[in-house]
């Protein structure tokens, strides 16, 4: 394909303003074509008594509308007209959510319960399971009056967890047939529209000219279109790309077209307007709509059909442009949007067009594409003349990015995408290698823009996703690090049992892949989930086990810091002999080390526990000597943590004058209020 735009107008460019297929509802208008009735059937089920309230009970939950119909039919555009109509009666807003994939697969209820979160400000835990994130959208929704439109549910299980237990609130769902299950739901099925509505909708596409002057033969194209939104949108989008052809031209065509082997994707006006569109199509065009299908999460922009096509970036844009305006594709920022209605008769032509290695290789150029400017994304935030910065040079201009806040807008509109992205990748199986690629990509763009923190729900799925491939694949190290990564989420969050059990899978994959940076770490990590469960003595043998490893190897800060673990494990277990003989090892560690900060911090744990054990003038002399360390390493907060604690001990062994001297000497340090470093006496034990 050449670097040219790719021309798709026919004998013309189309200039008119194009609704995306399957509406009847203009978006860059406001216009909304039909279905009159049906919005105020709508409208008035809202108030309608419910089946709870003719029985005297208090509604318990949200009411339930329902617009079923088949793809192509409006229904999405129904539900939206339905919800701008009634947004005052909401004022804490609308939430949306899609609960079918452009493959036709539904969406996991977990998935929807944490964007539903997203919506509202709430950050649902890394690693929930879906029930857990479905109460808190429910609890969430209880506190609020808000419209909530699921569109494309397959059944009623993927709705039923969501709906509010909320009167005030009110849920627009949209399916291809009845939510059986769901009690008091309100059904409104869409057949096509009525002739006079479709006509006008032609004429907004086409021009009024045409229409009027032969008003039979578009009452005879409506009806060949069977009133579907869908199929009048891409019926008009061909007339308007061709101003010499008359309505009566195209309804022959579409009646003159073969019988089609795809009539299972969709209903049969929708499948024939779509064969006359693409089959009208140039052949790189036609190629590039095609390909289309496999866009992850059916969200494309200029990169992403450029790499799928191996055409160039401004090819792309031209093209996905002329196909918004013919109601191929849906605007979504600076994305488009495959229509859900499309979706799979774009799969279907591809499989049946297309050889199976040009679709592999297209994905492979797409999920290229992707892990380039991901690495741009994140090289981004380094410093200059960094390593990094100097690769991102080298990369052409259309994958560079301006500064840090422009690559960062682009991570987070683009994240759906590439999130799916990542899961289509390792779900395919074919390119694993890419796959592993672009999820390490991924992981290192949210880390530098969002931190880890924040970025946690999603760098828990590409963990798992990292999981599935280190499995599938037998590769041990990877399998390792990511029971490690996703052992580490799993313990922020209380979830300390799951812990533990992908802990010891992680060590077991760790010694299986010869790897001692993942068989030491999981063992200390062991340790410290065993000293979260209070299980001192075997969290004790777990950081040994993770010593001995650390000094073998000559690691000589990691294993002083597992001494000052072990001390702390001890000094909890009430074993101050122990824990006495490791904070000691640890300090000589750090000492060694001209940690001199970490040295007075042992020699404070060693204090610490010398007064435990019932020896406070013991801990009197080795607190003293750790403030003395502390003030030659500068440490203000630590002197001042110190001294409180010396004063306290002072306190107990009958000396209050020399304690008030160690408490002024305190205040003075943390004149500049910044928080000190806390380190309290026996007192504060338990």
């Amino acid at each position: 394909m050449t670097d040219q735009a790719v021309d798709i107008g026919g004998a013309a460019a189309v200039t008119a303003t194009t609704p995306a297929a399957g509406s009847a509802h203009d978006w860059a208008t406001g216009e909304f074509f039909g279905r009159r009735r049906e919005l105020k059937e709508l409208r008035a089920d809202i108030a309608r008594t419910g089946l709870d309230t003719l029985t005297g009970r208090k509604v318990p939950r949200a009411r339930v509308l329902l617009i079923a119909g088949r793809p192509g039919s409006g229904r999405t555009a129904l539900a939206e007209e339905l919800a701008r109509s009634v947004a005052a009666d909401y004022p804490d807003g609308a939430l949306r959510a899609r609960l079918t994939d452009p493959g036709g697969a539904p969406v996991p209820t977990e998935e929807t319960a944490r964007d539903l979160l997203g919506e509202l400000g709430i950050t649902g835990p890394p690693g929930a399971d879906a029930d857990t994130l479905a109460e808190m959208v429910r609890e969430a929704l209880a506190v609020r009056r808000v419209l909530l439109v699921l569109d494309d549910a397959a059944d009623a299980e993927q709705v039923d967890p969501l709906l509010p237990d909320n009167p005030d609130c009110l849920v627009v769902a949209t399916s291809q047939g009845p939510l059986t299950g769901i009690v008091d739901v309100r059904p409104c099925t869409l057949g096509g529209l009525d002739t006079a509505s479709a006509v006008a909708l032609l004429a907004h596409l086409t021009g009024k000219v045409r229409i009027t002057v032969d008003p039979t033969a578009a009452d005879t194209l409506a009806e060949e279109c069977g009133g579907q939104p869908a199929a009048l949108v891409l019926v008009g989008g061909w007339l308007a790309a061709r101003p010499k052809s008359s309505v009566a031209d195209v309804t022959k065509h579409l009646r003159d077209l073969p019988e089609d082997p795809f009539q299972a994707h969709g209903p049969a006006p929708l499948v024939r307007a779509f064969r006359l569109v693409h089959d009208s199509l140039p052949l790189p065009a036609a190629r590039i709509l095609r390909l289309l299908a496999l866009a992850p999460a059916g969200l494309a922009d200029a990169h992403t059909a450029s790499a799928l096509a191996g055409c160039s970036v401004s090819a792309a844009q031209s093209t996905l442009d002329d196909f918004a305006v013919r109601g191929l594709l849906h605007p979504a920022g600076e994305q488009y949007q495959v229509p859900g209605c499309l979706a799979p008769l774009l799969l279907a032509l591809t499989e049946s067009q297309d050889r199976p290695s040009e679709r592999q290789l297209a994905r492979a150029r797409m999920l290229e594409r992707t892990v380039r400017q991901l690495q741009s994304c994140r090289a981004v935030t380094e410093p200059e003349g960094s390593p990094a910065r100097k690769k991102l040079a080298g990369l052409p201009r259309a994958l560079r990015f301006a500064n840090a806040p422009a690559a960062a807008a682009w991570l987070r509109a683009r994240q759906p995408a590439l999130l799916a992205a990542a899961r289509t990748a390792v779900g395919d199986g074919e390119l694993d290698t890419l796959a592993r690629r672009l999820v390490a990509a991924l992981v290192r763009a949210l880390v530098a823009h969002r931190g880890t923190e924040d970025a946690a729900p999603e760098l828990y799925g590409l963990h798992r996703l990292v999981l599935d491939v280190a499995e599938r694949r037998d590769l041990h190290r990877e399998k390792a690090a990511a029971l490690l990564n996703l052992a580490d989420l799993d313990a922020r969050t209380g979830r300390t049992r799951e812990a533990l059990t992908r802990y010891r899978a992680a060590l077991d994959a760790g010694r299986t892949a010869r790897d001692p940076y993942a068989t030491v770490r999981a063992m200390e990590s062991v340790g410290g989930t065993y000293q979260e469960m209070g299980d001192y003595p075997r969290a004790a043998d777990w950081y040994g086990r993770a010593l001995a490893q650390r000094l073998a190897r000559g690691e000589h800060e990691d294993g002083a810091r597992l001494y000052g673990r072990l001390g702390a494990v001890h000094t909890y277990a009430g074993r101050y002999g122990d824990a006495l003989r490791d904070w000691r090892a640890a300090a000589a560690g750090l000492r060694r080390l001209g940690d001199l900060p970490g040295h007075a911090r042992a020699l404070s744990e060693m204090a610490r526990v010398q007064e435990y054990a019932g020896h406070p003038e013991e801990s009197l002399r080795t607190c003293q000597e750790a403030v003395e360390w502390a003030r030659q390493a500068g440490e203000v907060r630590l002197q001042a943590a110190l001294r409180l604690r010396l004063a306290d001990t002072l306190d107990r062994l009958g000396d209050p004058t020399a304690a008030r001297l160690h408490r002024s000497a305190a205040e003075r340090l943390m004149e500049e209020e910044v928080p000190a470093y806390e380190i309290r006496s026996a007192s504060a034990r338990g």
